[in-house]
């Protein structure tokens, strides 16, 4: 039986039933190769060789279709439909062949289906190929450029920008979008303006709107009637007046349907309509299409199979009827720059399935098909036919004009079925209003004129939507990446979305100013949209991928040369002199906007802090501690407390402070000396009004943590505590650690009151609530002591099988093996296995710690492994 390689267990359970017991189809689990997160996995002293190394846990998966090459000689590779897919086709290629499961005699051959169908999948396996190695090249020179910029990048923005996570090669072009549109928004000048409407009838009472066009002769611009009184002198000029209608012109128009969906207009839809994230709605259409419901969601791609155009229109006569079918199909011309990157739009597999036909609770599953289906079949519906009227009014001597628009639906075609969503509408446009009969000459009735005061707006803040729409018109990422660049800019907390839209953070407007500042040439928008054509040419097999790297790694590199001897005084007082307009904008009266508001005497500039905070203070620090928010000067800090800090009382020989910091205000034992550089202090709860927190409460703040007692089940401390989260319970040896069992109290007050039974059982029932994942593992056997190096050797029940269990080595038991006859021996040597796999030794169990304090720690919270510390390369994306 022929392997089949696909890369999801869902995908390869769909394809499996088509193709039978003929073949043997497995799962690669994604990508089974990356670059090692070290110097060196890109050479570009060496050709730009990369190192590739097979991730820990896709070895299994390579093992497995390695095993079941040893029964059948052939390999079938049937990985997604673009460059991504092609790269994990030719790593699968290149790892099996390493480990020699591929032999010179093995047949291999590469499918391609865009739709996981019967139809779909037999007719690719009856038109096999090879690996597309234009395509493949094309993710090594994309791979290669993430790794250079970020591996390079990343650690200039650590040692320059303390609290800056990581730089990408479009995410930091991304972040550069956001940041600049924040600083229009802020720059923003409101301008007043007015307009006058006024409600007529006509000779048959019929009452209608219209809007004044024309005053003392001349047509308005937007701008002309600039403040209440001349308002009110253009309503006087038209309550003086008589009206009539001088002409009426009906007009013919037609709407015709958007184009089916693509990825980035699927993101955009999806967010407009139901509010979903662009990761989301890739994960919901990613199951969808393992599902066989739709179309591959991955796609530059409009245009539509003609069999599945001719099976739209079916659908359409059958549920419609014949008129909302158009004469001739709807052609749709691809947008995609490279056609063997382009593929079909996303649309449903079978046009009769309707979104409740589908076997699948999934509420978000369901919307998004829905979603998909009406614009699938609207795209090949009648266009919307309309008539628009406009009625010109005027009074006899021409020194007033108004105008009323509007339209009637004359029939509605595709939006019978479906109508796209808008960006930031404000307001009803007037021409979607209908107008009565309205006759040229007649004489109009005035029946209220109304001025209206208006203010221009700001550009609104992107949405996600209005973000993947910006980046494709700028040629930046590619369907395949929009999704996870938005994602990155909000987990590297550059910017977080609030209301469903995107702001900058400090640390994001930091960075943005940093890299424009140093690195402009990389984060602009022509040359990062130049970057994405160059790659597309190489996909195309029109280029050497080779040379793309080296024009782009010889300019780089030298570009992060020039920043070596850059000292952190010197960037951040240049980000200042950048920022400057925005941080410290001119004062009316003329004084210096960098100088202190509180002593008079130091100069305001930006500060961070390590972990990425930034704020605004004065340059005398200690001795003034004025600070305020990062950003333009705005309204006064209502905390109450003074900038130079608030002197609550006393307590014993040491003074109680209650300061506002950049984080919040917080209260502290003492003052800041050389001996004390650091004081006890904790942060004032948001509950507590800054300026009503006095001594006492000021000393409760400052006996935290407080320690409830030891847990009458294992011994080890439980604490009472206020986080980042509100206040808690912990259940560890101390609050500094790690691991233990964290549960939330209800309140403050519960902090300084709560005792061990109430403690006891918050934390049995955050342990339940966690269910398996998280509640103690089940002992099946207690083997003894370790016989060289002590400590309990038990055998667990896990979620994947039984494991023994010995200090923080967790081995699984063979398939075969029965946990009632395992020996200690045997045991021991899964143990040693184990530990050997992991580059671990052995460490002897420390003879303070009591067999049940540490068997009822690990039970109850399993101490996770500290992970790895992230490199650049990891960080790094697109």
């Amino acid at each position: 039986m022929p392997v089949v390689v696909v890369e999801s267990p869902a995908k390869a359970k769909t394809i499996n039933s088509y193709l039978g017991d003929n073949y043997t189809v497995l799962a690669s689990y994604g990508h089974v190769r990356d670059l090692p997160p070290k110097d060196g996995s890109v050479d570009p002293d060496a050709g730009f060789e990369m190192l590739w190394e097979v991730g820990y846990d896709s070895r299994k998966h390579v093992k497995a279709i390695a095993d079941a090459l040893k029964e059948d000689n052939a390999l079938i590779l049937a990985t997604d439909p673009d460059r991504e897919g092609e790269a994990i086709s030719w790593h699968l290629q290149e790892a099996l062949t390493k480990r020699k499961s591929i032999k010179k005699d093995t047949p291999v051959s590469r499918v391609v289906f865009n739709a996981i169908t019967k139809a779909a999948v037999t007719e690719a396996m009856q038109n096999p190929r090879q690996v597309d190695m234009p395509l493949v090249e094309a993710y090594l020179a994309r791979r290669a450029l993430d790794y250079l910029v970020g591996f390079n990048l990343s650690p200039v923005l650590w040692r320059k920008l303390p609290g800056a996570k990581s730089a990408g090669r479009v995410q930091s072009v991304t972040l550069r979008l956001i940041v600049e549109r924040e600083m229009e928004i802020e720059a923003f000048r409101a301008r007043e303006y007015w307009s006058v409407k006024a409600l007529l009838a006509t000779p048959r009472s019929q009452e209608f709107e219209a809007r004044l066009t024309v005053l003392a002769g001349k047509k308005l611009d937007r701008f002309d009637i600039e403040n209440q009184t001349q308002a009110e002198l253009a309503v006087q000029a038209i309550t003086s007046r008589d009206l009539s209608v001088k002409s009426v012109e009906a007009k013919p128009a037609n709407r015709n349907p958007s184009a089916p969906f693509m990825t980035s207009t699927l993101q955009q839809e999806a967010s407009r309509k139901f509010g979903m994230g662009a990761r989301q709605t890739m994960s919901t259409a990613q199951r969808l299409y393992e599902a066989g419901y739709i179309t591959y969601m991955r796609t530059d791609g409009i245009d539509m199979a003609p069999e599945a155009v001719s099976a739209a229109r079916d659908a359409i006569k059958t549920l419609y009827g014949a008129d909302y079918v158009p004469k001739s199909p709807r052609i749709y011309k691809n947008k995609a720059k490279n056609a063997q990157e382009a593929h079909e739009c996303i649309r449903p597999t079978d046009m009769m399935t309707k979104a409740e036909d589908l076997k699948t609770s999934d509420a978000d599953q369901r919307k998004l098909y829905d979603l998909i289906w009406k614009r699938t079949l609207a795209c090949q519906m009648e266009a919307a036919r309309l008539e628009r009227t406009t009625a010109e009014i005027a009074s006899e001597d021409g020194q007033i004009g108004l105008r009323a628009t509007g339209q009637v639906m004359l029939f509605d075609g595709f939006l019978r079925v479906y109508e796209e969503g808008r960006d930031d509408v404000a307001v009803v446009d007037d021409d979607d209003k209908r107008l009565p009969q309205i006759d040229q000459g007649d004489r109009l009735d005035k029946r209220t004129v109304t001025p209206e005061q208006h203010f221009t707006q700001p550009p609104p803040r992107y949405t996600e939507a209005t973000l993947v729409k910006r980046m494709e018109e700028l040629g930046i990422g590619r369907p395949s990446t929009y999704a996870s660049v938005v994602t990155t800019i909000q987990d590297r907390e550059y910017v977080r979305k609030d209301k469903n839209r995107l702001i900058p953070e400090d640390k994001g407007r930091l960075v943005t100013a940093f890299l424009s500042n140093y690195f402009r040439k990389y984060v602009g928008y022509d040359f990062t949209a130049d970057l994405e054509d160059q790659l597309d040419t190489v996909s195309a097999g029109n280029a050497d991928y080779k040379e793309v790297l080296g024009r782009f790694w010889r300019d780089f590199s030298a570009a992060i040369a020039e920043t070596a001897d850059l000292r952190i005084t010197e960037v951040l007082e240049k980000i200042n002199e950048v920022l400057e307009p925005h941080l410290f904008p001119a004062n009316e009266d003329g004084t210096d906007p960098r100088l202190c508001p509180n002593c008079g005497a130091g100069r305001l500039s930006m500060r961070t802090a390590r972990s990425g905070g930034a704020f605004i203070g004065c340059s005398n620090y200690p001795e003034c501690r004025y600070t305020r928010a990062f950003g333009p000067p705005g309204e006064e800090d209502d905390s109450g407390i003074p900038p130079e800090g608030k002197l609550l009382g006393e307590d014993g020989e040491d003074k109680i402070y209650a300061f506002k910091g950049r984080f919040g205000p917080y209260v502290q034992r003492g003052e800041v000396t050389e001996d004390n550089k650091k004081p006890p202090r904790q942060s004032i709860p948001k509950d507590w009004p800054p300026e009503d927190v006095d001594l006492p409460q000021a000393l409760k703040l400052l006996s935290l943590p407080r320690e409830i007692g030891p847990h009458p089940e294992d011994g080890i401390t439980v604490w009472a505590n206020i986080g980042r989260y509100g206040p808690y319970i912990k259940h560890a040896p101390s609050t500094s650690d790690r691991g233990g069992t964290n549960a939330n109290l209800d309140g403050i007050d519960e902090v300084f009151t709560v005792g061990m039974n109430r403690a006891v059982q918050l934390l049995a029932e955050k342990l339940a609530s966690r269910g398996q994942r998280g509640g103690a593992a089940k002992t099946l056997r207690d083997l003894g002591e370790h016989p060289e190096e002590g400590g309990p050797i038990a055998i667990m029940e896990g979620k994947y099988g039984p494991y023994v269990k010995w200090e923080k080595v967790n081995a699984t038991l063979p398939k075969d093996s029965d946990p009632a006859e395992l020996t200690m021996e045997a045991a021991v040597a899964l143990i040693d296995e184990k530990a050997a796999s992991k580059g671990k030794k052995r460490r002897k169990a420390a003879p303070k710690k009591t067999a049940a304090k540490k068997t009822a720690t690990k039970k109850t919270a399993p101490k996770k492994t500290a992970p790895k510390k992230k490199t650049p390369a990891k960080k790094a994306e697109e």
